[in-house]
Protein backbone atom coordinates (compact mmCIF):
# COMPACT_ATOMS: atom_id res chain seq x y z
CA UNK A 1 0.00 0.00 0.00
CA UNK A 2 1.21 3.71 -0.70
CA UNK A 3 -0.26 6.87 0.93
CA UNK A 4 0.30 9.73 -0.13
CA UNK A 5 -0.43 12.80 1.56
CA UNK A 6 -0.38 16.69 0.83
CA UNK A 7 0.70 18.71 3.55
CA UNK A 8 0.72 22.53 4.28
CA UNK A 9 1.55 24.14 7.90
CA UNK A 10 2.42 27.38 9.07
CA UNK A 11 2.24 29.71 11.62
CA UNK A 12 -0.67 32.16 11.34
CA UNK A 13 0.89 35.56 11.45
CA UNK A 14 2.88 38.59 9.08
CA UNK A 15 5.78 38.43 7.28
CA UNK A 16 7.85 35.55 6.06
CA UNK A 17 7.12 31.92 7.76
CA UNK A 18 10.07 30.60 5.22
CA UNK A 19 12.07 29.77 8.91
CA UNK A 20 8.24 28.39 10.47
CA UNK A 21 8.13 25.93 7.47
CA UNK A 22 11.60 24.88 7.20
CA UNK A 23 11.06 23.80 11.09
CA UNK A 24 8.04 21.40 9.83
CA UNK A 25 9.79 20.47 6.90
CA UNK A 26 13.02 19.33 8.77
CA UNK A 27 10.37 17.57 11.32
CA UNK A 28 9.67 14.98 8.53
CA UNK A 29 13.46 13.47 9.00
CA UNK A 30 12.53 11.79 11.41
CA UNK A 31 10.12 9.80 9.90
CA UNK A 32 10.24 6.99 7.26
CA UNK A 33 8.89 9.14 4.47
CA UNK A 34 9.71 10.84 1.43
CA UNK A 35 8.66 13.77 0.43
CA UNK A 36 8.86 17.00 -2.02
CA UNK A 37 8.27 20.58 -0.94
CA UNK A 38 6.22 23.01 -3.20
CA UNK A 39 5.85 26.80 -3.03
CA UNK A 40 2.49 25.97 -1.79
CA UNK A 41 2.90 22.60 0.39
CA UNK A 42 4.61 19.21 0.67
CA UNK A 43 3.73 15.84 -0.80
CA UNK A 44 5.01 13.32 1.62
CA UNK A 45 4.46 9.29 0.38
CA UNK A 46 4.89 6.23 2.67
CA UNK A 47 3.51 2.67 3.76
CA UNK A 48 1.02 3.11 6.40
CA UNK A 49 -1.18 6.11 7.36
CA UNK A 50 0.11 5.90 11.10
CA UNK A 51 3.73 7.01 9.81
CA UNK A 52 2.02 9.48 7.84
CA UNK A 53 0.07 11.00 10.69
CA UNK A 54 2.74 10.11 12.62
CA UNK A 55 4.88 12.65 10.93
CA UNK A 56 2.23 15.63 10.34
CA UNK A 57 2.04 15.64 14.27
CA UNK A 58 5.70 16.13 14.13
CA UNK A 59 5.47 18.89 11.60
CA UNK A 60 2.84 20.48 13.20
CA UNK A 61 4.48 20.56 16.21
CA UNK A 62 8.00 21.78 14.93
CA UNK A 63 5.98 25.24 14.04
CA UNK A 64 6.36 27.80 16.79
CA UNK A 65 3.78 30.54 17.59
CA UNK A 66 0.11 31.14 19.43
CA UNK A 67 -1.45 29.67 16.19
CA UNK A 68 -0.56 27.63 13.55
CA UNK A 69 -2.82 26.41 10.69
CA UNK A 70 -2.12 23.17 9.16
CA UNK A 71 -3.81 21.50 6.17
CA UNK A 72 -3.76 18.05 5.38
CA UNK A 73 -5.06 15.72 2.27
CA UNK A 74 -4.57 11.90 2.55
CA UNK A 75 -5.15 9.65 -0.15
CA UNK A 76 -4.89 6.40 0.78
CA UNK A 77 -5.28 4.22 -2.20
CA UNK A 78 -5.22 0.79 -0.87
CA UNK A 79 -5.76 -1.62 -3.68
CA UNK A 80 -2.35 0.17 -4.98
CA UNK A 81 1.21 0.38 -4.30
CA UNK A 82 1.65 3.35 -7.78
CA UNK A 83 3.85 5.92 -6.24
CA UNK A 84 3.65 9.67 -6.35
CA UNK A 85 6.42 10.11 -9.04
CA UNK A 86 4.41 6.90 -10.96
CA UNK A 87 1.16 9.06 -10.79
CA UNK A 88 3.19 12.08 -12.21
CA UNK A 89 4.41 9.75 -15.44
CA UNK A 90 1.40 8.46 -15.64
CA UNK A 91 -0.68 12.20 -16.24
CA UNK A 92 3.02 12.89 -18.47
CA UNK A 93 2.39 10.12 -20.25
CA UNK A 94 -0.85 11.86 -21.47
CA UNK A 95 0.59 15.19 -21.83
CA UNK A 96 3.32 13.84 -23.85
CA UNK A 97 5.72 16.52 -22.20
CA UNK A 98 6.72 17.00 -18.44
CA UNK A 99 3.75 17.95 -16.68
CA UNK A 100 5.23 21.05 -15.65
CA UNK A 101 5.43 24.98 -17.58
CA UNK A 102 8.13 26.29 -19.05
CA UNK A 103 7.12 30.13 -18.12
CA UNK A 104 6.66 32.03 -15.10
Amino acid sequence: MTVIGFLSVAPVREGSMAEDVAEAVAALDDYDVAYETTPMGTTIETEDVETLLDAVGAAHEAVPGDRVSTFLKIDDKRASTKSADEKVADVERELGREARSRTK
